[in-house]
């Protein structure tokens, strides 16, 4: 599968999964040239390769169409972050409603640190600016830092970025879960157990070699 098919089909695997409500949400890969994304207000069901807008670096588009709306904060993330090679940024329902509340995940499972150096803040909640902006661009980049590889988006969504895109697809995918496991524990009115940052790293480590042979 080529790397456009591939954007295609993790597009439309997040769509039928119910994180892209309404044709929201986008996905794109650092390329040669820039990178590519997905485009604005299309379907993802109706979505093929042809429809993909190619970018330079700044966003500015080199092929027909009409990149997301959110393209500055693919571009943003690509400059700030040598390591992102995919970026998804979804509104998937669970980890929306945390956003909503400008709330982040805290460590409340060992999975939180596939997003990273969460430390003892988990995944933060990035603050709020107005979608498709400049200033919603950088306030992400900002929360993001140089190692963090998810956050929420205040009032929004989510995004998470990887050296795949399976592995950002992966990554936006179990922040989604945490956030369910998160808010159930909120609805029950349970007090969360948060794991320290010795534990953390301890599973981090352990997370390294997951499904390796020894």
């Amino acid at each position: 599968m080529t790397d456009r098919a591939a954007l295609v089909a993790a597009a439309s695997a997040l769509d039928a999964a119910g994180h892209m409500p309404q044709k929201s949400g986008n996905l794109s890969l650092r390329t040669a040239q820039g990178f590519v994304i997905t485009p604005s207000g299309l379907p993802y069901a109706a979505m093929t390769e042809a429809a993909l807008v190619d970018c330079a670096p700044d966003g500015t588009p080199l092929t027909d169409g009409l990149p997301s709306s959110e393209w500055r904060l693919h571009a943003a993330i690509y400059r700030a972050r040598p390591d992102a090679q995919a970026v998804v940024h979804t509104h998937a329902p669970r980890a929306t409603a945390l956003a909503c509340a400008r709330r982040g995940i805290p460590p409340i499972h060992y999975m939180i640190t596939l997003a990273g150096p969460v430390g003892r803040a988990g995944i933060p909640c990035a603050p709020h600016a107005t979608f498709g902006t400049e200033a919603l661009a950088q306030e992400c980049v900002a929360t993001l830092g140089d190692g963090l590889r998810a956050t929420l988006l205040a009032n929004h969504g989510v995004v998470a970025l990887g050296a795949t895109l399976a592995g950002a697809v992966a990554l936006a995918r179990e922040v989604e879960n945490l956030a369910g496991q998160y808010l159930d524990l909120l609805a029950a009115r349970l007090d969360p157990v948060l794991l320290s940052e010795a534990e953390l790293a301890e599973a981090a480590a352990q997370l390294k070699g997951y499904g390796r042979p020894a």
